[in-house]
């Protein structure tokens, strides 16, 4: 009968004692990072929902001992929370709209055809971004008054969509510009048109830029306090962000329901980014790869 050899499975590579404190070092940054990051809200959650009573004791306790839940409710009863989430939501909305719609056709423009002064234009679209926003408030304020935009959402709309949307050209139009440009050559021979290009070509790949085009401005709109607490001063039409600073008073701040408050704020951005986070990393991995 054959014998067979059976080699010794190799033993396994023990770690140097230096390379496992790093890894021990390295989760231990990790984790604290973790805990950096999550700790605030945490905070304002366990604020919002413990007694006043408790809120003012020292030192505070990491643990509420009871809950109180009648912030909320009262939030919700007495307060436009509600109301100034959803126009919020429409503000945010439309202004994602405008700019995604407005960015395709300008970075086209600026990536896909060659005009004189091309460059010239895309660094003064980019210089727009140095003006701030206090700087012309007074004379928007003023035309805004004599065509009755003051008090609509849709007005305050163009003024935060007009302030993003450079950024947004030149975000897409670093995309646009990886589109290689044989494949759009070929499309052109073939018989295609600028915007069946565009549309059929361009965009399907480059859909990654332009899911973070519409998550710029929707953060931008969501977040904008400036123009909205100057434009906006009725109460149903405010959104959330002038809205949770008028709750801010002299002699009253309800802190639970100010933290409640900012904790439903913060929700709504929060899932829009989950639910374009593929599209986005997919967007990073495809430019590391291509870089």
């Amino acid at each position: 009968m054959a014998s067979v050899n059976v080699s010794p499975e190799p033993a396994p590579k023990r770690r140097s004692p230096s390379r496992l404190l790093m890894s021990v070092g390295y989760y231990i940054v990790l984790a604290a990072l973790v805990i950096i990051t999550v700790f605030p809200i945490y905070w304002m959650v366990t604020t919002a929902i413990r007694p006043a009573t408790e809120n003012l004791t020292y030192p505070p306790s990491l643990w509420p001992k009871s809950l109180d839940l009648e912030p909320v409710r009262r939030l919700f009863q007495d307060g436009n929370i509600g109301r100034w989430i959803i126009n919020s939501t429409l503000l945010s909305t439309l202004v994602t709209a405008i700019c995604v719609l407005m960015a395709i056709f300008g970075a086209y423009v600026l990536s896909m055809m060659r005009w004189r002064g091309r460059a010239v234009f895309a660094v003064f679209l980019l210089m727009t971004q140095m003006l701030p926003e206090a700087l012309i408030i007074v004379p928007i304020y003023k035309i805004y008054t004599d065509i009755g935009l003051r008090e609509s959402l849709y007005g305050l709309s163009l003024i935060d969509a007009a302030f993003v949307l450079p950024i947004c050209v030149w975000v897409l139009k670093n995309m646009f510009d990886t589109v290689p440009r044989e494949v759009r050559e070929a499309a052109l021979v073939d018989g295609a048109g600028p915007m069946r290009v565009l549309f059929q070509i361009v965009l399907p790949i480059t859909l990654p830029g332009l899911v973070a085009v519409g998550v710029v401005a929707f953060f931008y709109a969501w977040n904008e306090f400036l123009f909205a607490q100057t434009m906006i001063t009725t109460e149903s039409s405010k959104p959330a962000s002038v809205g949770l600073a008028s709750m801010i008073t002299m002699l009253d701040t309800p802190i639970e329901r100010l933290l409640a408050a900012g904790f439903l704020f913060a929700i709504p951005p929060v899932l829009f980014y989950i639910a374009m986070q593929r599209y986005i990393i997919a967007g990073i991995t495809a430019g590391a790869v291509k870089g």
